[in-house]
């Protein structure tokens, strides 16, 4: 029984504790060795960690790269990409996209000569539809940025749609899968060049541990700005003048791999693949139609589609003010009961670890405070 409703934050499950205490054990006996194995061993676990993450959405290992957070890996690949793609065309990106995406694209257009073109919410809504996202989509759009769930509303979008409108207007697209990576089931899409998302949410892992897969037509077409001696097929090459990019995704690496959030996010990985995303899937829309009828019964403004279709593992209530969204989240903290707020939203996560009792009384402890 647990009360902790913040998947959109931080992934949980059973045991996370004692499996991360032993993944990190390990490591630390390998790391504090007096031999040369250090390496061998880190490496070993950080390809383990690719290796899961190809299995979870359905890609190659070699297409895959590591970067400490999704930021990263966008600034990763945005400074590998020709430089027709980009300058002088548009890059398309909602309004409700993570704002520290935002802050890198606002910088890097004076650099890379693009405009940043930022589709408002949608009048009515507290996110930005299909279709209004799609009516700013032109033929000027280099690339389109796509949320898959927003992590202010939990709204989905339709990848299938967005990656015909990228066809269609001979755009690139880009998908952040991170507020739905290990909850909604999800295969790579063949018209999607490069795809990221962090490990710390649904898939249970930490911070510093970020997807970058790269279509594999597109990744002999990218050279990276940011790069290092990982860089290369050979990182042991030291001749200055004989750099060469790695023929996969390797590429996308640059200095001293950083490892240890890679290693740490194991045994969540691991969960949810054991688990089965569609089992993961299922036990999230029963605990939160819950929410939903709750809601509807008592009147709550929600935020979230009421479609499955169009909505990730989150409700998103809306209370009258930041204020009484603040005393709602401290009244649930006092009954071991955990999420939070931004600004007046209540954002609320049921996972794994939650079962329906836990649901209702969230709710009645809502209802109680509202």
């Amino acid at each position: 029984m647990s009360g902790y409703f913040l998947y959109h934050s931080i992934g949980m499950f059973e045991g996370k504790h004692a499996a991360m205490q032993a993944q990190l054990d390990e490591f630390t006996k390998s790391w504090s060795a007096l031999d040369d194995g250090q390496w061998g061993y880190a490496l070993g676990q950080k390809q383990a960690f690719i290796n899961g993450w190809a299995e979870l959405i359905g890609a190659r290992p070699q297409d895959i790269a590591l970067s400490e957070n999704v930021t990263g890996g966008l600034y990763s690949i945005l400074g590998s990409l020709p430089d027709q793609v980009l300058k002088g065309r548009t890059l398309l990106v909602a309004g409700d996209c993570f704002p520290s995406l935002h802050f890198l694209l606002q910088k890097l257009s004076q650099r890379l000569g693009f405009s940043l073109r930022t589709v408002p919410l949608s009048q009515g809504c507290a996110y930005v539809t299909d279709d209004d996202f799609i009516k700013a989509w032109d033929d000027s759009v280099g690339l389109a940025l796509v949320t898959w769930v927003s992590s202010t509303t939990s709204h989905r979008v339709d990848v299938d749609r967005m990656a015909q409108c990228a066809r269609d207007h001979g755009s690139l697209m880009a998908l952040d899968l991170t507020q739905a990576a290990g909850l909604v089931p999800f295969t790579v899409h063949d018209d999607v060049a490069f795809t990221l998302s962090a490990s710390l949410k649904w898939v249970c892992g930490v911070a510093g541990a970020s997807l970058l897969h790269v279509r594999p037509d597109l990744i002999e077409q990218c050279e990276p700005e940011f790069r290092g001696w990982f860089s290369q097929g050979n990182p042991f090459n030291w001749n200055l003048d004989q750099f060469s990019y790695a023929p996969d995704a390797r590429r996308f690496d640059h200095g001293t791999p950083s490892v240890l959030a890679s290693i740490a996010s194991l045994p969540g990985l691991q969960f949810v693949l054991n688990a089965g995303v569609h089992s993961l899937w299922e036990q999230n829309q029963a605990l939160t139609r819950i929410i939903f009828e709750r809601a509807k019964q008592q009147g709550w403004q929600v935020l979230t589609p009421l479609s499955a279709a169009e909505r990730g593992g989150s409700v998103m209530l809306k209370a009258s003010s930041a204020a009484r969204a603040k005393a709602l989240v401290d009244a649930l903290r006092e009954q071991e009961l955990y999420c939070d707020h931004r600004d007046a939203v209540l954002r609320l996560s049921p996972g794994n670890v939650c079962l329906e009792q836990d649901v209702l009384r969230l709710c009645d402890t809502l209802q109680a405070g509202w």
